[in-house]
């Protein structure tokens, strides 16, 4: 579990899109993305024959007859109706397709590191970075940094932003307009030491696998 942890540290601290240190946190596009084992329905209005029910695998790619495999993992479903059109049209002409959700992953986010109960959480209503860390058990150790909690927000398909939170002063002042709201599919990591630098844009593919553990 550990050399996991520090698998991750190493990762957000020497892998990114840009040299920059983690800053403000951008809002990025709240509208749910499909993950794998979301299922969704796609529906042709004319060649119902095509119609069927479809799993996102593990990988983010779905197998649909018609077309093949698709890449729609980390898509909204705006999105992915058009990715799902434009391979369509190759194969109908004007092709009129509805894609539906389903069933999907319940909105969650991660918490890992230095808290007495790591692990994944169902995201039910509001829930600030400070209550995030209590219903994690709160922070195992004082030598934890507790002033040095790193967020990760996944911003699109493929890319994720970092953010360092000080908990110990949002801890001292509640209320904090600090105190981060979380997001579904955020995570959450207390260090055990100080972090020296942290990138501030990631690859998602890099870590998503530990914000997304298994079910």
């Amino acid at each position: 579990m550990r050399s996991a942890f520090a698998a991750l540290l190493f990762i957000l601290s020497t892998v990114g899109l840009a040299g920059q240190s983690a800053g403000a946190l951008s809002d990025g596009d709240a509208r749910y993305r499909l993950q794998p084992n979301d299922v969704i329905d796609i529906l042709y209005r004319f060649t119902p024959e095509f119609n069927q029910t479809a799993t996102v695998e593990p990988d983010g790619f779905a197998s649909l007859q018609l077309i093949g495999g698709v890449k729609l993992g980390g898509l909204t479903l705006d999105q992915a109706h058009a990715a799902i059109f434009e391979r369509a049209s190759a194969r109908l002409r004007t092709p009129q397709v509805s894609v539906l959700l389903k069933d999907y992953d319940k909105p969650h986010f991660v918490v890992s590191g230095e808290v007495r109960a790591p692990g994944r959480f169902d995201l039910r209503g509001r829930t600030t970075a400070v209550e995030a860390i209590a219903m994690a058990g709160g922070i195992v150790s004082a030598s934890a940094k507790h002033s040095q909690v790193i967020l990760i927000r996944r911003i699109s398909a493929d890319d994720g932003e970092t953010r360092i939170l000080n908990l110990k002063r949002m801890m001292q002042a509640p209320q904090s307009a600090e105190d981060v709201t979380l997001r579904p599919g955020d995570m959450l990591i207390v260090p055990q030491n100080k972090v020296s630098k942290i990138e501030r844009f990631v690859k998602w593919g890099n870590f998503g696998l530990y914000a997304n553990p298994i079910r």
